[in-house]
């Protein structure tokens, strides 16, 4: 025989001993009194205990644990352990006592195990995100928010967000975000002239894609409206964008919001345009009043709810527009503010309250009027059914291709 084929040989027997060796219980050493010997036994497998140690003659007899009893792993002992752990105040069983296993107590969703109580996850404040989210065993980690990231919100889940790139959006920066606020984007007009007013969102854009599209379709709908509007999509990182960032009755606006800034040179979109353009000169009419001093404009922020326009806004909002575009302006600066608050609802709370500081009556009846006029804007009606036309035959044509 040839010594390639004994090496195989050797090596092959080695290997099956391994195996075989591999598979079998392991050992522990006992002393045989009936021998006064000490043997090699075999051990009992996990969930059972030595009941009578292996002789000269017999193997290892091995027991199940009895109720409440476990055992983790192969042993040699004489008995299970206990099932001792008792679960502490608002911890539930994730895993219930077993012969194989202790019972496991966690805290709820939301808390960790802290000394012998459920703590609540610590929740970082606006300008930290999340590092590390909490478990049942550890507290959150939060940690302060880099250069070019944010976080408006506390929270024990939300990791701090990338801000806004206005620039790849084919926009400016209207206002710089900072750790708890992200940027602010504004259509790019600088020609070289002296800055200029830049409202943000008019009341008719916010009227008409506020409500374009009912808030609930399917799971996926944001998804499906962006893939069904004509032009250049919405890319996934900002579809995302607007999910994390926005309410669901926020989000319908923002996405179409953006798809109008990415296609100004679509048909559609500039008609769409011309209709808002056509509703700002009728909300014009009742809400540009020129003769509205510091202290009306002051009055009409206070009455407001949320976060209040800071009178320095004011004052600039007084040097950089026109008259006619002040409150148009303090309005979107409020909305910035609030987290993307509707506008409408915010001037209908406002209202409400501007009679107790001897505001101008004309004027409260303007804003009045314009509330009323937005309420019964008939045109973002027509755009809804066109929207959910073109939604219903993204859905069908999705579904004939499933088929």
């Amino acid at each position: 025989m040839n010594k390639f084929l004994c090496c195989t040989l050797v090596l092959l027997d080695i290997s099956v001993q391994w195996t075989v060796q591999d598979d079998s219980p392991p050992k522990y050493s006992h002393y045989d009194p009936g021998t006064s010997r000490r043997l090699l036994c075999d051990q009992c497998p996990p969930g059972s205990y030595v009941k009578q140690h292996c002789t000269a003659s017999s193997p290892t007899q091995c027991a199940p644990c009895p109720a409440q009893y476990y055992a983790e792993e192969w042993n040699s002992h004489d008995e299970c352990q206990y099932c001792s752990t008792v679960c502490k105040e608002l911890q539930h069983v994730k895993q219930e006592c077993s012969s194989t296993q202790n019972r496991i107590c966690e805290c709820p969703e939301g808390r960790y195990l802290e000394l012998e109580f459920c703590v609540k996850h610590t929740e970082c404040p606006p300008g930290f995100g999340v590092a590390e989210p909490g478990t049942p065993e550890s507290d959150t980690v939060c940690k302060r928010c880099p250069e070019g990231f944010f976080s408006n919100e506390t929270s024990s889940k939300a990791a701090c967000l990338k801000h806004t790139n206005c620039s790849a959006l084919g926009l400016k920066i209207a206002l710089q975000g900072n750790a708890v606020r992200d940027n602010v984007c504004q259509e790019n007009t600088d020609t070289g002239s002296p800055q200029k007013c830049g409202i943000d969102v008019t009341l008719c854009e916010e009227a008409m894609f506020r409500f374009a599209v009912p808030t609930q379709l399917t799971p996926n709908w944001l998804n499906i409206l962006a893939d069904s509007l004509p032009g250049t999509k919405i890319s996934t990182e900002n579809i995302e964008r607007i999910k994390q960032r926005h309410g669901s009755q926020e989000q319908t606006f923002q996405l179409l919001k953006l798809w109008k800034q990415q296609n100004k040179e679509q048909d559609m979109v500039k008609k769409i345009i011309q209709d808002i353009d056509l509703c700002e000169k009728s909300v014009l009419k009742h809400i540009g009043h020129p003769n509205l001093t510091f202290e009306h404009l002051n009055t009409l922020m206070a009455s407001l709810p949320g976060k209040k326009v800071d009178k320095e806004d004011i004052e600039r909002t007084m040097k950089l527009c026109q008259p006619t575009e002040r409150v148009l302006k303090l309005l979107s600066l409020w909305r910035i503010k609030n987290g993307d608050q509707d506008t409408i609802k915010g001037l209908m709370y406002g209202l409400k309250h501007l009679k107790t500081y001897h505001f101008p009556k004309r004027t409260i009846q303007s804003l009045k009027k314009v509330v009323k006029f937005l309420h019964r804007f008939t045109m973002y009606r027509l755009y809804q059914k066109l929207f959910l036309e073109m939604i219903g035959n993204h859905v069908k044509s999705l579904k004939v291709r499933c088929v």
